[in-house]
């Protein structure tokens, strides 16, 4: 008996089992595997770095495992990237472009070919194309038959209307442009439309049997009044990227833009279009932006990712850009149909009726970097993503620990903007992944799942995480008691035990998370 109280009472500072390794804080904890990571990765990014890592560093480690994954299979490797990225998974498809890039530019020919197999299902606008571009440049891939037929392709597989419009909606990034990769690509044009296209991109040239839109966008360019612009929008379907520079202060224009706007786009310019008066209190724009804010379908089938919702939110909510001096006046309903469209951009959750702790690493590691999306810490997103389970449960109670554990009272009733302000003014302290379980052994709270939002930095505490959770499903003899582990950071460490099935580690942003937390949960 003694000894396995000396296994229980081991400080994280020091390692409890074989397979844990010592974390970037110093603490002891297990590790994922190499397709874990590299899911998180895609998922998570490395912007921002972490409290105790650089962003420098944790991207080459990361690098190195999507390498190996390529190594050890080039298929599984490649399909995985596409799926996160096709998914909308993520709230950036940058790491997916990022990882596909390394793929075509690894050593092995069969990584090379999968990865470019894949091409046009990471890179699917013409940015992205010019993203992946430098990017692959950059890590040292010259423009070999496969590179060169790959970028080809992309071109020509595209219906030549929908290709013009990639074209003047993507005209260049990081020193690349569109005529760049045509020339270098060379391209064999499926029809004379094709040929057109690739014509006015890569020579400026509008010839006969070109896609309408080049010929309306030539007319854009010389339109010289706000009507005529919005005009031209309407038929042709411009976006707010192709209008000239002297009329982008429009409200006419952006009245027109709106009619077609892309979802993702629409929640972007709210702060724009709320400036220059379009949007206001009462007006009929307004009404339309919060009426296609409410439309789940709509938001499904955009994939709008719930965590861009939420940092639009934020900047929204707070009237001025984190970036330039761009300000405004919000319009208190949008904010209102931008917290409503955060939990509806979530798949369908269905409640379990299970007792459920929260808990929210609100330490100081945790307070740091952007987790992928600007003006948003960790810290504030694990608590945005919580309050999906909140809304929809009847029996959930949240804490915040540090080093010390605090109840938060957190309803259904409250807005996003208001949860994640209070998360973020909580004091910061050291990391200590075990207090959810042992504070509920303590005053002997019964709960059939904790769930904690964590980077996985835990070295504070007496007891590790793992061994709380045992300890606790003895103590209250409840030992199908469970523990989901929601990664905020892309390292390789987790609090979960690996052997242990009602322990369970999950990337914590991901639009699938809160059902599949409900679905592991729910089989406890």
């Amino acid at each position: 008996m003694r000894y396995a109280q000396h296994m229980e009472n081991t400080p994280q500072s020091e390692s409890a089992d074989a397979r844990q390794m010592q974390n970037n804080a110093g603490g002891y904890t297990f590790t994922i595997d190499k397709w874990k990571r590299l899911e998180r990765f895609l998922i998570l990014g490395t912007e921002g770095g972490t409290y105790y890592v650089s962003e420098r560093e944790i991207t080459r480690g990361n690098a190195r495992v999507v390498e190996e994954c390529f190594a050890e299979n080039p298929d599984r490797a490649a399909a995985t990237i596409a799926v996160v990225s096709g998914e909308g998974r993520a709230p950036k498809n940058d790491p997916a472009i990022f990882a596909i890039a390394l793929g075509a530019a690894h050593s092995s020919a069969e990584a090379r070919q999968a990865a470019l197999l894949r091409l046009d299902q990471v890179c699917r606008t013409g940015t992205h194309l010019l993203q992946f571009v430098d990017a692959a440049r950059a890590l040292g891939r010259g423009w070999g038959r496969g590179f060169k037929d790959a970028v080809a392709r992309w071109y020509c597989d595209k219906p030549a209307e929908r290709l013009a419009y990639q074209l003047l909606k993507y005209q260049q990034r990081g020193g690349w442009a569109q005529r760049d990769l045509l020339r270098l690509s060379k391209p064999k044009p499926p029809t004379p439309a094709h040929s057109a296209a690739f014509r006015w991109a890569a020579r400026g040239e509008l010839v006969d049997g070109a896609p309408p839109m080049l010929s309306g966008y030539e007319m854009l360019k010389g339109a010289k009044r706000a009507d005529d612009v919005a005009a031209l929008v309407r038929l042709y379907g411009f976006t707010h990227e192709m209008v000239p520079t002297e009329h982008k202060n429009a409200p006419e224009v952006w009245d027109a833009l709106l009619e077609r706007m892309p979802m993702t786009a629409m929640v972007r310019n709210l702060g724009k279009m709320t400036a220059i008066g379009l949007l206001r209190p009462g007006a009929d724009a307004a009404r339309t932006v919060t009426d296609r804010l409410g439309n789940p379908d709509a938001l499904r089938k955009a994939r709008v990712h719930p965590i861009a919702l939420l940092s639009a939110l934020r900047v929204y909510a707070t009237g001025h850009g984190f970036k330039g001096s761009l300000s405004w006046a919000p319009v208190p309903s949008i904010i209102d149909a931008l917290d409503d469209a955060f939990y509806l951009a979530f798949d369908h959750i269905e409640p379990t009726g299970k007792r459920i702790m929260i808990g929210l690493d609100v330490s100081g590691s945790m307070g740091w970097g952007a987790s992928t999306v600007a003006g948003l810490t960790p810290r504030d997103i694990s608590a945005a993503m919580a309050m999906a389970t909140v809304r929809t449960e009847q029996d959930v109670f949240v804490f915040g620990f540090t080093g010390a554990i605090t109840h938060l009272p957190i309803t259904k009733k409250q807005r996003l903007d208001d949860v994640v302000t209070m998360v973020s003014g909580l004091p910061f302290g050291s990391t200590d992944c075990s207090l959810p379980m042992r504070a509920a052994d303590q005053e002997s709270m019964p709960f059939d799942a904790f769930v904690v939002y964590t980077d996985n930095e835990t070295w504070a505490g007496p007891v590790h995480p793992h061994t709380a959770l045992e300890s606790y499903r003895r103590k209250m003899s409840l030992p199908g008691a469970r523990l989901a582990v929601c990664a905020t950071s892309g390292t390789e460490f987790t609090v979960a035990k690996p052997s242990d099935p009602g322990m369970l580690d999950v990337v914590g942003f991901s639009a699938s998370c809160p059902a599949v937390l409900a679905d592991f949960i729910s089989r406890g």
